[in-house]
């Protein structure tokens, strides 16, 4: 139910005309019964986009956060945890205004 809460807020918070793209593991409330409800009263406004699961979805993480630490976090002092929020959200809102398409790539090592 957590997850379909915050499907929800997505929902509530783009422009009804956007498709939301949810970049997700393989995690099974993200295809429970429930949620697969929710999203059926919301045809076309949502789009999974799964990791792979030869892959970590922790490394897709851990590269927000670095270009996070390189750009809008670099060097910057805040009075309280509200101003690193609206910080935070605004780094993100300018990610999204320039989006960069995240390509997997599966690397055959040669490994058998």
């Amino acid at each position: 139910m957590e997850f379909i809460g915050l499907l929800k807020r997505l929902d509530e918070y783009y422009p009804p005309d956007a498709t939301i793209r949810v970049v997700l593991d393989n995690h099974s409330a993200h295809i429970s019964k429930e949620t697969m409800a929710y999203l059926g009263t919301r045809p076309g406004r949502f789009e999974y986009v799964h990791t792979p699961k030869h892959g970590s979805w922790l490394n897709l993480i851990e590269c927000v956060f670095s270009k996070m630490a390189r750009t809008f976090l670099r060097h910057i002092r805040v009075d309280s945890i509200e101003e690193l929020k609206a910080r935070i959200l605004q780094g993100i809102d300018e990610f999204n205004d320039s989006p960069v398409v995240f390509r997997w790539n599966k690397f055959d090592l040669g490994l058998v």
